[in-house]
């Protein structure tokens, strides 16, 4: 079995006690090339980060620092003044908030303890654990937004946060992700097998392609749409920022899927896809029924049904994104206006668009004139 890389700069106590360096500084160990590199069972140093050579994770974590927010930067009174308002919002558009949060305020948590007590351990390419510390301090900063929306709402914490446990659209999507969290997070798991590669494999698409690249959908399309329609603002705000890290993510996930496949292609056998494309037909009815709880009614001119061929437009870009046929026949985007928000078919040009380009909290400019902005 696959031993990290890590243990190679172990050395005993009593060898730091009396000042001796450590075993390879002895033996005059030969410097690493950046092509002895790989994405799982490397046995390179993942202590030394250059020479670079996956480039593109080094410069997804420099992005992800640029577009740098914190919730509290976004000011909340409009939402709150709304939500106290009886005639603010409809039953179904609170709802629709309600669920919405219910889900999001524990999903960026589970999404965080997989990248932290899993998939990090297990990836031995430096560039890739640099932006994973990056991606797990952002679904940290997500928490801490719908926290922050929650608190600032005086939403009921308890039916919130347990929403995962009582609310059966949330408890299955949750209950779908958590066993490949386990799988990773399980002390005696590791690499160096194909039947255990394909366990990480299968892990990293859940999370990159179906939690992060589907189950995130619904919901954002929800409250973009009430922010479409100057409600929510705050909130919606907050949303569009985090659909724009989340989109990254799901693009370094991609990133790092395909490159594994690359250099593991025995790994990508016909039964692994079909098993794959299973997981992908599954997950889209999942967030369809969630779809369905969150609007047992037409509302802000959305319904339902809208979303099963928006979930099929979605689940056919993840699958020809790592390398499956579509599953679905050609569907189109039902919400073309999402587009204002993310194009799916340019998402490597997402991070261009003007509404959610700055580079700190403290420069946010929303002013299409700002010389500082063009």
């Amino acid at each position: 079995m696959h031993q990290p890389p890590e243990k190679v700069l172990q050395w005993d106590e009593e060898s730091k006690a009396d000042g001796s360096a450590p075993p390879d500084a002895h033996q005059g160990a030969a410097r690493i090339a950046a092509n002895d590199k790989r994405i799982i069972n490397g046995e390179t140093d993942v202590n030394q980060l250059v020479p670079f050579k996956y480039k593109w994770a080094w410069d997804k974590y420099l992005a992800g620092c640029a577009n740098h927010w914190m919730p509290q930067e976004v000011n909340m009174q409009r939402d709150i003044e709304l939500w106290k308002n009886p005639n603010g919002l409809t039953e179904d558009e609170r709802r629709l908030v309600k669920r919405n949060l219910g889900f999001f305020v524990t999903a960026d948590s589970l999404a965080a303890n997989n990248i932290v007590l899993g998939t990090y351990r297990h990836i031995t390419a430096p560039e890739c654990r640099q932006y994973l510390l990056r991606q797990a301090f952002e679904e940290a900063i997500h928490t801490h937004a719908y926290q922050y929306i929650v608190e600032s709402l005086g939403l009921d914490e308890g039916e919130i946060f347990n929403a995962y446990n009582e609310i059966k659209s949330i408890r299955d999507k949750d209950a779908f992700l958590i066993p490949f969290i386990n799988n990773l997070t399980d002390p005696a798991f590791t690499t160096g097998t194909v039947e255990s590669d394909q366990i990480l494999l299968k892990s990293l698409i859940v999370f990159a392609c179906l939690m992060e690249g589907l189950f995130f959908y619904v919901g954002f399309t929800q409250i973009l749409a009430l922010g479409r329609q100057n409600k929510m603002m705050g909130a919606a705000e907050q949303y569009q920022y985090i659909l724009r890290d989340e989109s990254m993510h799901c693009n370094f996930g991609i990133d790092l899927i395909n490159t594994i496949k690359m250099e593991n292609p025995v790994l990508w056998t016909p039964a692994f896809k079909e098993e794959i494309k299973n997981l992908f037909l599954k997950a889209v009815d999942l967030e369809y029924a969630y779809a369905e709880d969150t609007m047992p009614r037409g509302v802000l001119g959305l319904n339902a049904p809208m979303f099963k061929d928006y979930l099929r437009f979605i689940a056919n870009r993840r699958a020809q994104q790592i390398g499956l046929e579509q599953l679905f026949d050609q569907e189109e985007n039902p919400f073309p206006w999402m587009s204002e928000m993310i194009d799916l078919k340019k998402e490597r040009n997402f991070f261009e668009t003007r509404v959610t380009e700055y580079q700190s909290g403290a420069a946010l400019c929303w002013n299409d004139d700002c010389k500082a902005c063009q």
